[in-house]
Parts: structure tokens; C-alpha cells; sequence
């Protein structure tokens, strides 16, 4: 530790996130799309002006909002967008949760949450997940300081319907429910249609999962026009400008074209039931996901040496060494080739 770090810095523990190999592996640890981007951002990447880039861009990405409003439905003074979904939860932490009372959160979901507390001194409270592993939302009280939750979960793959956040809405009224919803378009349903009776609800999404544009960074979140002037008023002490001309450009296009969308995400269900069957057939716990990943757990395995040895046959996923998940591994869903692999080498493992 250096002596010039301030006394807050000494006390972080950073979030960690998935290893990004520089060898070749076949690479199923962070979630990332299989497929590429929609053909219309290739066309953005050849044909966007480089003179464009000398002058700043829109501070309020009013194009990008534009378009996340049609796509939803709702009005563009609704909508947030941010350098990838991680900063805008950044935001939200400063804007609704630093209040004094305790957020609470599943004591497994997204690893990301609790960092953000210790970062923003925000007091949290965690809640265990219930008996088949999925968020209890009837454990959320009232007179927490906030609520925060992935919606499918991070990383066990369980999505609540809209009805069941909406009786959960109605139950906290007070303080700000966040839902994260970065996995949603592989088989969840989107909270966003609640943002009208729920003045407190915020949802956030991402382009990184099944927008296929995990490095570019675009994250957005939906929410009524006083939440959505909350992370305004944050975003615009920190950074005006967090997206680039490029970057929303981008975004416009890949939002464009739905059929490329639906296409992708379909096809990476379809490969994660295929998934899920075979590995079932090897004897390995698999939770259901709605989700474009699999936690699996094999009771006859160790899932560290499992790690290891996928990882030195040239298969990459992700083992969370942690005491809740230290018997699991999280495995993204890539293309059926991949997966094929995958399962191969596990049946060699496995026997």
C-alpha cells in the first residue's frame, strides 16, 4: 500500500471481474454474446465521419435516448444511458442509496453491489436466496434505506415475473427498488412497464450481453422522470460526457435492428436448454436459468479441479471462490461448437 493513498482507498476491496485470457481459449467465463454485433454497427465503424470526433459529444446523448425510448416504450426524459451499466449503478449507489439506512440485496448476486457500498459508505443488509436458490422478494422490508437485485440473478440464472416485483413494489414504497436487468432477453420479462405505477422503480440494462457489445461500454437505466434527474444531476458532477459520438452511434444501430436481435438471443436459448440437458446426463446440478449462463454443480466433483481442468484443455469458465459458491461454476453459453466442447471435455473429466 502506498502512503499517499487516502484512507478509503486502503480499505477497498475491488470488484474482480472475469480473467480475459490472452492465449487462445475457447472463452465461456464472462458472459459475453457469442454472436457478433448487428450488421448495421459494422456500418456505423466504416462509415462514421473522423472529423466528427474533434468536437465533443451530445451531453445528453439525446439520439441514443431517442431510440431506448422507442424500444421500451416510454418517454426519453425516462431514460439514462451511461459509460456500460456498471457506472450507471455506480451513480444510482450515490444518488438514491447513500441515505443513511441499509440497502439490502441477496447475500449471491452480482459481486459488483457490495463494492459499490464500501466504496459510497452505504450501509447494506444481505438476504439469503430461498431453498431453490432464487431471490426471496418476500424478504425485502419496508424501512430498508433501499432495494437491489438482478432480475434474472447474477449468477444463479433465477428471473421473478413482472407480477411478482410489481407485489413487491407495492410493499415498498419509500425508497428506491432497483432492478438490474442485464440478463433479461434470454428468457426473463422486463420490469420497465412498471415505471408508470412505480415512481421508485428503476431498472437498468446493458448492450454488453445480448446487444453484443460488451467493449464498447453502453448501459442505460429506465426510471420516472424524478430518478431519471437524480443520476443526471450525479452523472453531471462527475462526467458530462460518458458516452462518445461513436459510441451512440453505435448503440442507435444495434437498437435498429430487431431481427438480428431476436435471432441471436434465440439461438443462445436454444443452445442453453441443449446445454443444460447434456449436462444433467453427467450427473451435474443445473439450475434453471433465464439467463446466458449455467450454474452447475456436480456432487461427485470437485468444481476447482473441474476449473483446472477445463482450463488446461483449452476451455475457459468461471469458478467463484467463495464459501456459498465453492462447490459451483458459472459456464456462458457460446456457440453450439463451443458448447459441444465444452461438454466433451467434461465428459472426459467426469468419468
Amino acid at each position: 500500500m502506498s502512503k499517499f493513498w487516502s484512507p478509503k482507498v486502503r480499505e477497498l476491496t475491488p470488484y474482480v471481474p472475469g480473467e480475459q485470457p490472452r492465449e487462445r481459449l475457447i472463452k465461456l467465463n464472462t458472459n459475453e454474446n457469442p454472436y457478433p454485433p448487428a450488421p448495421g454497427v459494422e456500418a456505423v465503424l466504416r462509415e462514421f465521419p473522423a472529423d466528427h470526433l474533434r468536437r465533443y459529444p451530445d451531453p445528453e446523448s439525446h439520439g441514443l435516448r431517442e431510440a431506448l425510448a422507442r424500444e421500451f416504450g416510454v418517454e426519453v426524459e425516462q431514460v439514462f444511458v451511461g459509460n456500460g451499466s456498471d457506472e450507471v449503478l455506480a451513480l444510482a449507489f450515490q444518488a438514491f442509496f447513500a441515505n443513511g439506512r441499509p440497502l439490502e440485496m441477496p447475500a449471491i448476486t452480482y459481486s459488483f453491489y457490495p463494492v459499490y457500498c464500501r466504496l459510497y459508505d452505504v450501509e447494506r443488509r444481505t438476504l439469503p436466496l430461498d431453498a431453490d436458490w432464487r431471490v426471496d422478494l418476500g424478504a425485502f422490508s419496508p424501512d430498508a434505506g433501499g432495494a437491489i437485485f438482478a432480475n434474472p440473478n447474477a449468477p444463479t440464472g433465477h428471473g421473478h415475473g413482472r407480477e411478482a416485483i410489481a407485489a413487491l413494489l407495492e410493499r415498498l414504497t419509500e425508497s428506491v427498488v432497483l432492478v438490474d436487468e442485464a440478463y433479461v432477453d434470454f428468457g426473463g420479462e422486463s420490469a420497465i412497464p412498471l415505471i408508470e405505477r412505480f415512481p421508485n422503480l428503476l431498472v437498468t440494462g446493458t448492450f454488453s450481453k445480448s446487444r453484443s457489445l460488451a467493449g464498447l461500454r453502453l448501459g442505460y437505466a429506465v426510471g420516472s422522470r424524478e430518478l431519471i434527474e437524480g443520476l443526471e444531476r450525479v452523472k453531471d458532477s462527475f462526467n458530462s460526457y460518458p458516452i462518445d459520438s461513436l459510441a451512440s452511434a453505435i448503440g442507435v444501430a444495434a437498437l435498429e435492428d430487431r431481427e438480428h436481435f431476436d435471432a441471436c438471443r434465440e439461438a443462445v436459448i436454444t443452445t442453453r436448454e441443449r446445454t443444460r440437458t447434456r449436462l444433467e446426463s453427467l450427473g451435474f446440478q443445473v439450475l434453471p436459468s433465464q439467463s446466458n449462463f449455467l450454474l452447475v454443480h456436480h456432487p461427485e466433483q470437485d468444481a476447482s479441479q473441474l476449473f483446472v481442468g477445463l482450463r488446461e484443455r483449452g476451455v475457459l469458465v468461471r469458478h467463484f471462490n467463495t464459501e456459498a459458491l465453492n462447490g459451483w461454476l458459472r459456464i456462458s453459453i457460446g456457440t453450439e461448437d463451443e458448447m459441444d466442447s465444452l461438454v466433451e471435455v467434461l465428459e472426459e473429466l467426469c468419468r
